[in-house]
């Protein structure tokens, strides 16, 4: 019995740890652990919003406003998240500002685009593959449009949504397989299984806008 008290108490301060961690850190971009459930249908931007600050809440990151990186018919993903700079949850600068986050220099990897909890994200060679994260966006943050599972409140088989790879990987060494934000539409709808069907899960990128 007291090996089994000791055992709970090691997890629980284990879990405090991390999540003192994400907040000492001031982490203020991070690769959602989780789609909320429906696929592209996250309830539009306002859904997706609290969706990162649920997240970020639950990770002890609390104190900010959280931005889901999406684009829509109306507002560009660029738009939405605040001027930067952005810190993952072990404290590395993702990009110092806008330009910088949708240039060439930006510091986007896999070992980087860690989750609200600190933890790297499958990519691809990995099993299973989560590397297509949903954006709707093209290279410069602008909306793609038709390509944001109208305006993220549909998981439909007829609609679709850009995906970037936060691994920086695909099929070959062209810049769109290599793109964090604008890498390919999803195929076969917006729907969990057909964004899982090409190596996705249905993950968003989330800022801190202040």
């Amino acid at each position: 019995m007291r090996i089994r008290t000791i055992g709970l108490a090691f997890g629980v301060a284990l879990a405090a740890t991390a999540a003192a961690q994400a907040q000492d850190s001031g982490m203020s971009f991070f690769v959602t652990s989780q789609n909320p459930g429906n696929g592209g249908n996250l309830g539009g931007l306002a859904g997706a919003d609290a969706h990162c600050a649920a997240l970020a809440e639950a990770a002890g990151a609390t104190g900010k406003t959280w931005r889901a990186y999406l684009s829509t018919s109306t507002e560009n993903a660029r738009d939405r998240i605040g001027a930067g700079p952005w810190v993952n949850a072990a404290g590395v600068t993702i990009a110092e500002s806008l330009d910088a986050l949708h240039g060439p220099d930006n510091a986007i990897t896999k070992d980087t685009a860690l989750n609200e909890k600190g933890e790297v994200v499958n990519g691809r060679g990995d099993e299973p593959n989560r590397h297509d994260i949903l954006t709707g966006s093209l290279p410069d943050g602008t909306v793609a449009a038709g390509q944001t599972c109208e305006d993220w409140t549909s998981d439909a088989a007829e609609t679709a949504g850009m995906v970037g790879h936060h691994d920086r990987m695909g099929l070959d060494e062209s810049d769109a397989a290599k793109s964090w934000n604008s890498s390919h539409a999803s195929r076969g709808g917006c729907g969990i299984e057909a964004l899982q069907g090409t190596g996705g899960d249905g993950l968003l990128y989330c800022f801190a806008a202040d």
